[in-house]
């Protein structure tokens, strides 16, 4: 079989990791990488044959069947918008863009060329995230009352942190909900399979200004600098943001989003309460839910395919006892989207019709915080 050509555009940690993750699938080849710096030592780095510092010398000189966005969010409408013009498959990391009116512009765009469109909202294949995807439609939790959780990183926790993430310019007019939390509310939108009706948000920066430094650094690197090296910058995008929700069933839900909570370095939680058992999941422990009941014992539902939903079993690649984790995820996205490329149906990935609702929702929590009032969707 000829396998499909993929390019990936922007190789830093997200890059590297749909570069892994492609080479577990089998029928894609990954046959160059664009990024603005140093793409040969990264294409060195990670055995890819092709390196070029712009990415449009890469797609009209590589034959390429389809290219992964893993750059800044300023520059996702730019690229996408090329690619798919020269009939290519996208695959864009979020958030799809910096502004609604963009994403509605892809999203039109990809209909119109009729070409396979898809974001990396992995969250959705941790097996047992799915699973309770799979309890809820077969019935098992009954209707959704509320929904809580959140999204909790510390890799912005001190005034020393810095990212281009930082910068409205980048990456739009929110920060942290923008960055993790389009991952929570695009799980839950999924698992429940309700839609959020309205919002009402409140945003907080508590570290008013930020030492940038004044050298490159990488995200998560850790890297010490001395005083000379950072200059002070105002921050203008917030470092933590709770949400309120409420579904079109009548449901509720509320959510904690904070890239500055020491000792938590990327922890999703989801506990969904319905009429018939509650659910309960945390990604640093991403193999078992936790199933709560009124008139029994509770109890944690561990990851095993012999046991779990029968559609479940198909986004796990080990046996019971065997975690699968973060990178299986993108696996998992990938392989459905890659079936899609090759001729076959569209099954439970995020389109550009998701990354569209998530840009949506977005500009909505960001109007309520700065409103301080509840914001319908659909206003």
């Amino acid at each position: 079989m000829e396998k499909i050509r993929a390019g990936i555009i922007g190789v830093g940690f997200i890059g590297a990791v749909h570069i892994e993750q492609l080479r577990r699938l089998g029928n894609v080849e990954v046959v160059a990488l664009a990024d603005e710096a140093g793409a040969e030592q990264k294409a060195a780095n990670l055995y890819v044959p092709k390196a070029y510092s712009d990415y449009k010398e890469m797609i009209e000189k590589e034959n390429l069947d389809s290219v992964h966005i893993c750059t800044p969010n300023f520059t996702h409408y730019d690229i996408a918008m090329y690619a798919m013009e020269r009939g290519l498959h996208v695959i864009c990391e979020k958030p799809m863009t910096c502004t609604v009116e963009e994403a509605k512009k892809l999203a039109a765009f990809a209909k119109e060329k009729g070409v396979i469109n898809a974001m990396n909202f992995n969250c959705r294949f941790y097996p047992m995230a799915y699973q309770m995807r799979e309890m809820v439609r077969s019935g098992k939790v009954g209707d959704i009352y509320t929904v809580h959780g959140g999204y909790l990183q510390d890799w912005l926790y001190l005034d020393t942190d810095y990212s281009w993430r930082l910068d409205p310019k980048f990456t739009g007019a929110s920060r942290a909900f923008a960055d993790i939390g389009s991952h929570w509310i695009d799980l839950v939108e999924f698992v429940t399979g309700l839609k959020v009706t309205e919002v009402m948000a409140d945003f907080a920066i508590f570290h008013k200004t930020r030492k940038k430094p004044t050298r490159p650094i990488d995200t998560y690197s850790g890297m010490a600098l001395r005083p000379e090296d950072y200059e002070e910058v105002p921050i203008e995008t917030e470092d933590w943001a709770t949400v309120l929700f409420h579904f079109e069933n009548g449901g509720c839900a509320s959510c904690n989003i904070s890239q500055v909570y020491a000792g938590r370095k990327n922890q999703m939680i989801v506990s969904i309460g319905g009429s018939k058992c509650a659910m309960h999941w945390d990604s640093e422990n991403s193999n078992a839910i936790w199933v709560g009941r009124r008139e029994r014992d509770n109890g944690e539902l561990v990851k095993d395919p012999s046991i779990l939903e029968e559609k479940t079993k198909g986004v796990i690649s080990y046996p019971g006892g065997h975690v699968e984790g973060f990178p299986d995820t993108f696996k998992q996205n990938f392989k459905r989207i890659y079936a899609a490329i090759a001729g076959g149906a569209r099954e439970d990935y995020a389109c550009f019709d998701d990354g569209l609702r998530e840009m949506v929702l977005c500009e909505k929590i960001v109007q309520s915080a700065k409103e301080r009032r509840w914001v319908a969707i659909d206003e």
